[in-house]
């Protein structure tokens, strides 16, 4: 793969940002969800250095307890913007309560991908209630977007999307060239439930995945056919709502 000038693309994406809102929102706050992993860090930073700290909105939103709440606090204070906590444990539990109470038992897929959708729901609620008005970020990046690690109208939603066509690989270096603390941007990825890191549960590094996706060159077989299937299967979540159209 050939260098890639984190600096350049700084820079890039910061003009993209601005006149995105310049067209969407001259007056308007950007709204995003803060988890503490490298992705959502990134991407408020970009805001900041794009919009100012003053049209930033991090809103963290745990699932009852979170026990790395306590990462998503500090990017909020490191680029001091304005942040709100809004725990979604009683919503989660509500729909779920209320799905039983219709005679619908809520299957494995159902409680993974509620909790993101929940706070998508969350953070237009937000953006919407500012004075100001508000933009919701996406912060995917194309690495998740090619296996589809991601939920649809969760984190896979949003207004505006600045890194959603860069690797992961890639987004580390944009981390280091904007000086985010080295803790968050390189811990390592996890969903914060099943106690594996994003990597296992994928069953391949990003490193391995970065390195095919751009050049096509793979050398475990198996791993190739994995990866594969899954941008096979989950392609229809980077694509807009099929539209029967008439004639």
């Amino acid at each position: 793969m050939s260098k890639f000038d984190a600096k350049k693309e700084i820079e890039n994406i910061v003009a993209w940002i601005q006149e995105w809102f310049s067209n969407n929102g001259p007056k308007a706050s950007a709204v995003i969800g803060i988890s503490g992993g490298k992705d959502s860090t990134i991407v408020a930073a970009l805001l900041v250095k794009a919009l100012g700290k003053e049209r930033v909105v991090g809103v963290m939103m745990p699932n009852g307890e979170q026990k790395d709440i306590s990462d998503s606090q500090k990017v909020v204070e490191f680029l001091g913007i304005r942040n709100y906590t809004v725990n979604i444990a009683e919503a989660f539990e509500g729909e779920m309560n209320a799905l039983r109470a219709a005679g619908v038992e809520p299957g494995k897929d159902a409680i993974i991908n509620t909790p993101p959708r929940l706070r998508m729901a969350t953070l237009y609620a937000i953006a919407q209630s500012l004075p100001e008005g508000g933009r919701v970020a996406n912060t995917c990046n194309a690495s998740e977007d090619y296996v589809g690690y991601s939920t649809k109208y969760g984190d896979a939603a949003g207004d505006f999307s600045p890194c959603s066509d860069f690797l992961v690989g890639e987004m580390l270096q944009i981390g280091d060239e904007l000086g985010l603390p080295t803790e968050l941007i390189h811990k390592t990825p996890s969903d914060g439930l099943s106690g594996m890191s994003d990597e296992d549960k994928l069953g391949f590094t990003y490193a391995m995945l970065d390195k095919y996706v751009r050049t096509g060159e793979i050398e475990d077989l198996v791993i190739k056919e994995k990866i594969d299937r899954l941008h096979r299967l989950n392609l229809h979540k980077l694509q807009t709502i099929p539209m029967y159209k008439r004639g």
